[in-house]
């Protein structure tokens, strides 16, 4: 593939290396380091004039750190004459304060200033996967690819879940009505969603299962997972409503704070995420986290068609070979 140049921020590497074998390409040189005051430098060790540039980073870890490196990057690889540059960012950082949630309130819609930091770095173009509200998109003026990890669910489920003719899948909250519906009319099986009540933020009040899961495997399907309190809570919920076994299948686990002790203790039968976030780490501590969906490959491929000028729409409801 001539003209065209992957570089890995530091967030993920492994993605990134998953993805530049791939497209059989080599990464690009870049060296990120921290000056003694904690300032970020990004230096380029390679020509990029001219090139399609892409820049992994995902939006975990050491989020602001991280997020402030790709800004640097994409402004270092933009004032290098590069002619267009791509922000591959698998997981968004700051995608839930998408809104101001109650009448007057003063919360800022932090994703929007994300938005128009990527736009001011000279980002070109950003793919994505899984952004908590699709709107997001809307908050750019430049092209946003969303890629879904829809597809590479689906495959999972089959492949794994025996019993998956005879299964509900389940939303652990209103907001993902829409996703799930999407996998339940593909797979050809009913759906349940659970309606919660939350006082504050990472804290669930209490929860309604709206349908029927008596006698059925439960599969819950989020876009993430953080402290986990909603799908513990949803896994009880669904248990205590009669579902023979609880499956959760997550885009983006991102698992602070309590999270692994509440999933080591709650009734899951398996937790599966994709890796848009790294999880060598996290899987050392779960007794219950034993899959691991790859979706290097959908990324990879949305790079390939981008770079070709192809349409990336097939990727909504296929996985690639």
């Amino acid at each position: 593939m001539p003209n065209i140049k992957i570089f890995s921020g530091s967030s993920h590497p492994d993605l990134s290396q998953k993805i530049a074998d791939r497209l059989g390409l080599e990464l690009g040189k870049v060296v990120t380091k921290k000056f003694s005051n904690q300032e970020t430098c990004v230096e380029i060790g390679e020509s990029v004039r001219g090139e399609d540039v892409y820049i992994v980073q995902s939006g975990c870890g050491e989020i602001n750190d991280n997020l402030m490196e790709l800004l640097i990057m994409i402004n270092a690889c933009k004032i290098a004459s590069a002619s267009r540059v791509t922000a591959v960012i698998p997981c968004f950082p700051y995608a839930r304060q998408d809104k101001k949630d109650k009448v007057g309130s003063r919360a800022p819609i932090s994703a929007k200033l994300v938005a128009n930091m990527l736009s001011v770095s000279g980002a070109d173009h950003i793919i994505t996967m899984d952004l908590h509200a699709s709107q997001i998109q809307g908050f750019f003026d430049i092209p946003v690819d969303n890629l879904y990890a829809e597809p590479a669910v689906l495959k999972w489920i089959k492949e794994n879940i025996s019993e998956w003719k005879n299964c509900t899948i389940v939303s652990p909250d209103a907001g993902g009505a829409k996703r799930v519906t999407s996998i339940a009319d593909r797979l050809n099986v009913d759906f349940a969603l659970i309606h919660k009540e939350r006082k504050k933020a990472n804290e669930v009040d209490r929860m309604v299962l709206v349908g029927d899961v008596k006698d059925r495997v439960a599969i819950l399907v989020d876009d993430m997972a953080d402290t986990c309190g909603t799908i513990c809570h949803a896994a009880d919920k669904l248990i205590s409503a009669g579902a023979t076994k609880v499956y959760a299948i997550l885009t983006h686990g991102i698992f602070s704070g309590p999270a692994i002790s509440r999933i080591n203790n709650a009734c899951f039968e398996a937790v599966v995420v994709t890796n848009t976030i790294p999880q060598e780490e996290k899987m050392k501590h779960f007794n219950k986290l034993q899959k691991v969906i790859d979706i290097s490959m959908i990324l990879a491929e949305a790079i390939r068609r981008t770079h070709n000028g192809e349409s990336v729409s097939y990727l909504f409801s296929h996985v690639p070979l």
